[in-house]
């Protein structure tokens, strides 16, 4: 697969999501205390991702 969410957890103990393309870390966000919260956040960007607007603000 070329394309993958992460769930890790950072030095600080929080756990985090990132997304990698390719073995590429395009994003991540930002620490959740739960491992249940960063998995809403992969559902969220799953969900409201294809339909968010692209911001140009160059």
């Amino acid at each position: 697969m070329a394309h993958k969410f992460e769930i890790y957890k950072d030095k600080a103990g929080e756990y985090r999501v990132r997304f990698k393309y390719n073995s590429e870390i395009m994003f991540s966000t930002e620490g959740y205390s739960s491992k249940t919260s960063a998995q809403n956040a992969i559902d969220s960007i799953k969900k409201n991702g294809p339909d968010a607007p692209v911001e140009d603000i160059s």
